[in-house]
């Protein structure tokens, strides 16, 4: 996955992408429904005030839904800023 970030004065948001290089729909649905569970799970990690864009890759369907948690919440972690 790659995390993309800027800073706003708005609160936290986030929007995920996936591209036709990870399936038909089906697939794309379920590596977009997986990351958005996953950034639910770590967002606390994220900055107050960041916009994040999440790409997913094929590996998001595959990988356990545990160290896809892990690994976005250390991307998030990587952003700096004030913690909300």
């Amino acid at each position: 996955m790659i995390v993309l970030w800027r800073e706003t004065t708005a609160p936290r948001r986030a929007g995920f992408a996936v591209s036709r290089q990870v399936g038909g729909a089906v697939p794309k649905n379920r590596a977009r429904r997986r990351l958005r569970e996953a950034y639910r799970a770590a967002r606390a990690a994220a900055p107050a005030h960041v916009d994040v864009v999440i790409i997913a890759r094929a590996a998001a369907l595959a990988a356990p839904f545990a160290a896809l948690t892990a690994e976005l919440r250390g991307a998030l972690a990587a952003i700096p800023g004030a913690r909300a």
